[in-house]
């Protein structure tokens, strides 16, 4: 068994700790203003980015469990964000779309988003240091390899 570095352990605490500050930080601004959580405006947006998907495709695309997905489709499709459409290809299946209602609560959830986001990570670390993060957490954002 390999046992990482005090440095690895290090950095993967922080960036755990980092990842979760924000993330609170940024679902406490959301639903102080009466407005949904964060997971709710990544499946908006992507809709509103590629139209009408396939859950399975929403799945891949945001990254989130199969089980969640479902879930999280459901109570959006229940509070009238999304409509479920028979999907043309396959009669078995269906496509998740925007309602009118869902293109305005992402229009209505970004200025409050963005400015969670800049308080969280942009008012908190210089320019120059945001680069150098994202350029350091790219390798981190892709799926471990099996080999």
């Amino acid at each position: 068994m390999v046992m990482p570095a005090a440095t690895t352990l290090l950095a993967w605490t922080r960036l755990l700790r980092a990842a979760e500050c924000a993330s609170q930080h940024c679902a406490d601004t959301l639903r102080k203003l009466g407005l949904p959580p964060p997971e709710w405006y990544d499946v908006l947006l992507a809709l509103e980015r590629s139209g009408a998907q396939r859950p399975r495709d929403l799945q891949a695309a945001l990254g989130v469990e199969q089980y969640a997905i479902s879930r999280l489709l459901d109570r959006m499709v229940k509070a009238g964000l999304l409509e479920r459409r028979p999907c043309p290809d396959d009669a078995r299946g269906h496509t998740i779309r925007l309602t009118i209602e869902g293109l305005e609560m992402r229009a209505a959830m970004w200025p409050v988003y963005a400015e969670a986001i800049e308080v969280a990570l942009g008012a908190r670390v210089a320019e120059e240091d945001r680069t150098a993060l994202a350029r350091l957490l790219a390798p981190l954002a892709e799926p471990v390899s099996a080999a």
